[in-house]
């Protein structure tokens, strides 16, 4: 048997060990990369931009991000054209979070990708898990929202402000709550 670094488990969706040594050195590159984006001049758009292209595994055309603005390791975010998030997104990106063009995303808002195990004694191993998520075209997420792991937002939907979404939203549609459940079919308006 082929031993596998805990990096291939994480990116393959397999349990592994985010404390691992390679792991803990990629989140700390990423943080260094993330402080001096966090704390650039608000007229400095060019050096923010590059400093995003460096982080991010894929980044469109007319990316802006308002600081502060944080991630796990950068290189499992792409980014499609036309994409904004407010102040203090987050985005726990162990697994590929694809966001699509023409996304919007509010202050607060938070993707995540990390779960952990549901048993105590294998969480208190260190062990954790990722599963990707998927944010297509024309989407809006409104202020405080929280995608967990695993979710695909459909094309042109709007996520309520607060809602955690907790499955996958169909497109064209408004969906909002705890847990985020469609409220109505954007397409009939």
């Amino acid at each position: 048997m082929v031993h596998q670094t805990e990096k291939h488990k994480m990116l393959t969706g397999q349990i592994y060990r985010s404390g691992d040594d390679l792991l803990r050195e990629e989140r700390r590159q990423a943080k260094k990369l993330l402080k001096v984006f966090n704390d650039t001049d608000p007229g400095e758009l060019e050096k923010r931009a590059a400093i995003l292209n460096e982080l991010f595994g894929a980044a469109g055309s007319n990316l802006e991000i308002e600081p502060p603005f944080y991630c796990d390791y950068g290189y499992n975010i792409s980014i499609g054209n036309n994409f904004y998030a407010n102040h203090n997104c987050i985005v726990l990106d162990c697994a590929p979070v694809v966001i699509g063009d023409d996304v919007f995303l509010g202050p607060n808002v938070q993707l995540y990708t990390a779960t952990h195990p549901l048993e105590a004694k294998e969480r208190d191993k260190g062990l954790e898990a990722a599963i990707p998520i998927t944010i297509e075209d024309s989407v809006w997420i409104g202020g405080s929202a929280v995608i967990n792991p695993g979710v695909t937002i459909g094309r042109g939907t709007t996520i309520g402000s607060g809602s955690v979404v907790t499955r996958n939203m169909p497109a064209n549609v408004f969906a909002a709550g705890n847990p985020c459940k469609v409220i109505r079919n954007l397409a009939d308006v």
